[in-house]
Order: structure tokens, then sequence, then C-alpha cells
């Protein structure tokens, strides 16, 4: 097969490399040929300062690893934090609500709209406030 990329976009292809391997960190292994193979063609297509280390033990250069790469995966982190908090908040205050008799995992369309809700509040909460009036009562709701 014959790929043919511009300097522009064989550095993207190396960024989206990156960012998927740091999603995939404990499967590193399972990547490292097809990585090892992506890198080397670092030099032939312009982009040698992307990566350092000699053949078959190339890496990406800390220029590669910082920049686009590093805001990516904290916008992402930052995203999949919130996002979770948010879920898992409204879920178990949802529960709270329905006690112990619920029967089902599944939630009935009022249910539904209910965590909506839920979630909603707590959006415009963080939004507002971060994680300010965030309060951990350990051993349950005080």
């Amino acid at each position: 097969m014959k790929v043919s990329f511009t300097a522009k976009e064989y550095t993207r292809v190396l960024e989206l490399t990156q960012m998927g391997l740091w999603v995939a960190a404990k499967a590193t292994d399972r990547y490292a040929e097809v990585e090892q193979k992506l890198l080397a063609f670092a030099t032939p297509l312009g982009c040698a300062d992307l990566v350092e280390g000699d053949e078959g033990d190339l890496r990406p250069s800390e220029k590669l690893e910082t920049g686009t790469i590093a805001k990516k995966i904290m916008e992402f982190s930052e995203d999949v934090f919130w996002r979770e908090l948010v879920e898992r908040l409204a879920e178990r205050d949802l529960r709270g609500e329905l006690g112990s008799t619920k029967l089902t995992d599944e939630l009935s369309a009022k249910e539904t709209q209910r965590l909506e809700e839920i979630e909603e509040g707590y959006w415009r909460d963080f939004e507002a406030h971060g994680t300010d009036h965030l309060v951990l009562l350990k051993g349950g709701r005080g």
C-alpha cells in the first residue's frame, strides 16, 4: 500500500497516535511496533524534530508531546472529570430519591427526566463555583 502525507498531515497523524497511546496507556505494548513504524517516517517526511532516539528505539520528542497534544489531553481529562462527577452524583441522588423499593435498574421516562434535571443543577453549580461548594460527608449524608 502506498500512502503519502505532507509534513503537516504526518504531524497530525503523529499527534493522533500519541493521544491514542495516552488513552490506551495500559496497552502500549500492543501498539509499540506500529508506533515505531510511524515514528520511523519522521525524518523522510521532514519531521525529524518530532522524534528522538535510534532506529528501533524511537520515541516522540518533547516538541511533539508538549504543545497541541498536551493541551488536547488536558481538555479531555477536564471534560471527563466533570462529566463523570455530574453523572455519578446525579445517579446517587436519584437512587436516594427512589429509595430501596426500586426493583429494576431500567429508568422510566419520568425517572430519566428527573435524572437530567439533577444533572442540570449540578452543571449550573459547577460552572458557577467549580468544586467550592462540594463537600464530602464521610460515613453518609450527615
